[in-house]
C-alpha cells in the first residue's frame, strides 16, 4: 500500500489532481473560449504557413512570380472551405467533425473512410508539424548540431504527451504567450514587407505580366495550368487544420456554436494574410532556396536587412524563427487534441477499441493521446523527419474528408428545404467547398500519387479494413452475449414475502459481485456463486462502477443521470436476492477509471463484512489472441490483481462466449 501510495502521489505531481465530476462548473473549468479555440485549434492552419507557401512556391521552380496566382487561389480556398465548416458548426454543434457529418449524412460506411483519413491526417500534422519546427530551429543554429535532431523531436512528442495528459485547457494556456508572439511579429512583417514594395508595383505587376506571356508561349494553357495545379496542390498542407474547430466542439464553450464560429472567423482571416503574404513577399523579395534555411529564414533575413541592420535585428530575427519552430509545435497539438476525439467517436459505434472512449482523472482521452503520439513518433523515425516527403504524404486525406463532409451537407440541405429557410445560401455555400475541395483532392492524387502519395491511401485503406474487422468482431462478440441477456426472461419466480426479508449477518461468509450493470452476465456470475458454492453465502453485495467515458460527459446532468440510471439497474440484482431468501445490498460510484471504482468499493464493503469473496466474470474465447485482448476490457484481472494486494481474495469466474 506505500508503494501504490508513493505512485499515486507521483501521478498527481506528473499529471495533476483528479476532476470533480460532480462539480456544476466543470465544464467551465476545461472548455475553450474562442480566442484559445484559436490558438490551441487554430494553430494547426496557422502555422501551415510555415510550409505550405514555401512548398507550392518551390513547385514553380524558375516561374516564381506566378506565385501572385496561387497566393489568390490560396486564399480564396480558405475562405470557402472555413465558410463551408461555419455551416458545418451550426449543422452539428456538438461535434465530432467530419467523421460524425459524413456518418449521419452519408452513411457509416462513408463515416469510416472520412474518420480514418482524419485519424492519419491527425497523425501527419503532428509529423509534419514537430518535422518542420525541428529545420525551423535548427536553421538558426550551426550545421554541426544537426545530427541531434532526431533526438531533440522525440523529446518534443514526449512532452506533448506529458502536457495533453494534464488537460488540453493547460497545455493550450502555455501556448498562448508563444502563439501571440508568432502573430505580432509576423503580421507586422510582412504588412513592412509587401507595403515597402508598393512603389515598386508597377514594375512588379510587369514582370509578372512578361513572365506570364513568356510561361505561355514556351507550355501553353494547358502546362501552365498544370503548373499552377501542381503548386497548388503541393502547397494543399496549408488548409489543413481548418476543420480542427468543427471535429472538438465538445471542448468549447457554451454557446458553442457561437464560439466555434468566432474561433473559425479568427482563423481564417489569420491564416488567409499570412499564407498570402508570406507567398507575396517570396516574390518581391525574390527569395531563393539556401542549404539548410527555410524560405521563411531566407525572407525574413532580407525583411530584417531592409529593417533593422545589426544586433537588434539579429537577436529579433531570432525571435521571428523561434516563434515559428514553436508555433509548429503547438500545432502539432491540434493533431493530439482532435485525433483522440475522431478515435473517441469512433470507439463508441464500435469501429476503434472501446478504450479510447475512455477519459482519465483529468478528464482526457488518454489512450488516444498515447496513441497519436506514438505513431507520430513512428511515421517521424520511418520518414527520417523529412518534410519534403511528408508533404507529399500530407494532406491527402484532409480533401478526402472535406470532399465528403461538403457533399453530405449539400444532400442534408436539400432533403430539408422545405423545413430550413436558408437552405438557398447553405446549398450554395456547401456546394462551393464541395466542388473546390473535390477538385482540389483529385488534383493533389493525381499530382502526389506517384510521388509517394499512394503510401498515404494505402495507410489509410488498411486504417478501414481495420476498422471494418474491427466492428464486425465486436458484433460476434453482442450476438453470442444476448443469449446470456435471454436469463434475464426466464428467471424463476420470487419465493420469499418482501415481509420477511433476511436479516444481514456480518461476520459470515459474504459474496462480492461486480456487474457492469442489469444484464445476463451479472446473472450467470451469480448462479454460478451459488451453484458452485452450494449453502456457503447468504450474504450478497453488488458492487458497480458507473465509468464516465465520451459518450456520458456531455453535461454535468449526464453525470448525474448515470449515477441514477446505475443505483436502479443494481438495485434489481438486490430485489432478485432477497427475492429467494439471501440478504442482499448494493453498492455504486461513478468515476473515470473502473480499477479505481470497484476496489473503493471491495475496500469499504470489507470494512462492513469482514469476510468477504469478491467474483467477477470474464469472457473468454475459444483461441484468445492479441485482438481479444485489445478488444475487450480486463476490468476483471485488473481488479484482482489490485485487490489481491489489498489482502482481499477475488474469484474470476470464466463465461464462454465464443
Amino acid at each position: 500500500m506505500e508503494n501504490e501510495s508513493i505512485y499515486r502521489r507521483a501521478r498527481r505531481i506528473f499529471l495533476g489532481a483528479p476532476r470533480d465530476l460532480f462539480d456544476p462548473k466543470i465544464f467551465q473549468h476545461i472548455s475553450l473560449i474562442a480566442f484559445f479555440a484559436w490558438v490551441g485549434l487554430g494553430a494547426d492552419g496557422i502555422s501551415s504557413s510555415c510550409y505550405g507557401p514555401e512548398e507550392a512556391f518551390l513547385a514553380l521552380g524558375r516561374h516564381s512570380v506566378l506565385a501572385i496566382f496561387v497566393a489568390m487561389m490560396t486564399v480564396g480556398t480558405i475562405l470557402i472551405i472555413s465558410g463551408s465548416y461555419a455551416q458545418i458548426i451550426e449543422a452539428f454543434p456538438s461535434g465530432g467533425g467530419g467523421y460524425i457529418v459524413a456518418s449521419k449524412l452519408l452513411g457509416e460506411r462513408a463515416g469510416v473512410i472520412s474518420g480514418s483519413a482524419l485519424v492519419i491526417d491527425y497523425i501527419l500534422t503532428v509529423t509534419i508539424s514537430i518535422a518542420s519546427g525541428a529545420d525551423a530551429f535548427f536553421s538558426i543554429l550551426p550545421p554541426d548540431l544537426l545530427h541531434y535532431r532526431i533526438w531533440f523531436v522525440t523529446l518534443v512528442i514526449f512532452i506533448l504527451i506529458w502536457m495533453n495528459l494534464r488537460g488540453v485547457k493547460e497545455s493550450v494556456a502555455v501556448f498562448t504567450p508563444i502563439f501571440m508572439v508568432f502573430i505580432l511579429t509576423h503580421v507586422p512583417l510582412l504588412l513592412y514587407a509587401v507595403l515597402r514594395h508598393i512603389p515598386e508595383m508597377p514594375a512588379v505587376a510587369a514582370d509578372v505580366s512578361r513572365d506570364f506571356r513568356f510561361s505561355l508561349g514556351q507550355m501553353g494553357w494547358l502546362g501552365l495550368g498544370a503548373l499552377l495545379m501542381r503548386a497548388f496542390s503541393m502547397g494543399g498542407g496549408t488548409f489543413t487544420g481548418i476543420e480542427a474547430v468543427s471535429n472538438s466542439m465538445q471542448t468549447l464553450r457554451e454557446p458553442r456554436v457561437h464560439t466555434g464560429k468566432k474561433a473559425m472567423a479568427y482563423m481564417a482571416l489569420s491564416l488567409s494574410f499570412l499564407a498570402g503574404g508570406i507567398l507575396l513577399s517570396y516574390l518581391l523579395y525574390r527569395v531563393a532556396p539556401v542549404q539548410g534555411r527555410t524560405l521563411n529564414a531566407v525572407l525574413f533575413e532580407k525583411v530584417m536587412a531592409d529593417l533593422w541592420r545589426g544586433d537588434g535585428g539579429k537577436v529579433l530575427l531570432a525571435v521571428v524563427l523561434g516563434s515559428e519552430t514553436a508555433l509548429l509545435f503547438i500545432a502539432a497539438q491540434t493533431g493530439i487534441i482532435d485525433g483522440p476525439q475522431v478515435l473517441s467517436n469512433m470507439a463508441l459505434d464500435y469501429y476503434a477499441p472501446r478504450r479510447f472512449a475512455h477519459l482519465s482523472e483529468r478528464l482526457v482521452r488518454k489512450y488516444g493521446v498515447v496513441f497519436m503520439g506514438g505513431m507520430a513518433l513512428l511515421m517521424l523515425y520511418i520518414s527520417g523527419g523529412s518534410v519534403k516527403y511528408l508533404v507529399i504524404m500530407y494532406s491527402i486525406n484532409v480533401f478526402l474528408t472535406f470532399s465528403l463532409s461538403q457533399f453530405g451537407m449539400v444532400l442534408h440541405w436539400w432533403k430539408d428545404r422545405g423545413s430550413e429557410k436558408k437552405w438557398k445560401f447553405g446549398i450554395a455555400m456547401n456546394g462551393v467547398g464541395f466542388l473546390v475541395t473535390a477538385s482540389v483532392l483529385c488534383l493533389t492524387i493525381w499530382f502526389k500519387f506517384p510521388e509517394g502519395g499512394w503510401v498515404t491511401l494505402l495507410i489509410t485503406g488498411l486504417f478501414v479494413a481495420a476498422s471494418f474487422g474491427i466492428r464486425r468482431h465486436y458484433r460476434a462478440a453482442q450476438e453470442n452475449l444476448k443469449r446470456l441477456d435471454e436469463l434475464l426472461l426466464a428467471l424463476p419466480p420470487v419465493t420469499v414475502p418482501s415481509a420477511q426479508e433476511p436479516v444481514a449477518r456480518r461476520q459470515a461468509p459474504t459474496a462480492v459481485i461486480m456487474v457492469s450493470g442489469y444484464n445476463g452476465m451479472g446473472m450467470h456470475v451469480l448462479f454460478s456463486v451459488i451453484r458452485q458454492f452450494p449453502g456457503m453465502f447468504r450474504n450478497f453485495v453488488f458492487i458497480s462502477a458507473g465509468v464516465i467515458d465520451t459518450s456520458v460527459f456531455k453535461g454535468a446532468a449526464e453525470v448525474e443521470n448515470l449515477a441514477h440510471d446505475l443505483e436502479g439497474q443494481i438495485r434489481n440484482y438486490v430485489e432478485f436476492a432477497k427475492g429467494h431468501g439471501y440478504y442482499a445490498e448494493a453498492r455504486t460510484k461513478v468515476g473515470t477509471d473502473a480499477i479505481e471504482c470497484v476496489a473503493q468499493l471491495a475496500e469499504e464493503t470489507a470494512k462492513d463484512f469482514p469476510n468477504i469473496t469478491v467474483f467477477a466474470g470474464k469472457l473468454v474465447f475459444r483461441e484468445e489472441n492479441f485482438l481479444d485482448k485489445l478488444l475487450h476490457n480486463q476490468t476483471a484481472l485488473m481488479a484482482q490483481k489490485r485487490l489481491v494486494f489489498a489482502g482481499l481474495p477475488m474469484v474470476v469466474l470464466p463465461i464462454r462466449v465464443l
